[in-house]
């Protein structure tokens, strides 16, 4: 007697392209600046680091964060940003944004 082939089901993809979240991360006087070390960003898709920055800035208007934001260098994931355009750099759901601000003896 043959056993039937199992079949794999294949979710439907009818929603949107990917939802979740984006995590940022704040160091040291970025954190001191937002009051906060991190927030979370709910996300229906991809975005750029630039429309991230608008969140960010959204969520702490008021505070020193455009001003520190302007000197942090940035990582999406472990992947440095460098002098990259912030709004060619695409950061994906469940990926996590560091800004770090200058320091000095690293």
């Amino acid at each position: 007697m043959e056993r039937p082939t199992p079949t794999a089901e294949v979710p439907e993809t009818t929603g949107p392209a990917a939802t979740g979240t984006v995590h940022v991360h704040y160091w040291a006087a970025a954190k001191a600046a937002a009051g906060v070390a991190g927030d979370e960003l709910q996300v229906d898709g991809p975005l750029t680091l630039a429309e991230v920055v608008r969140r960010v800035l959204a969520l702490h208007s008021g505070s020193k964060l455009p001003q520190v934001l302007a000197i942090c260098s940035a990582l999406v994931g472990d992947r440095p940003v460098g002098a990259s355009d912030p709004a060619e750099v695409t950061v994906e759901p469940g990926q996590t944004v560091e800004f770090l601000p200058p320091f000095a003896g690293g």
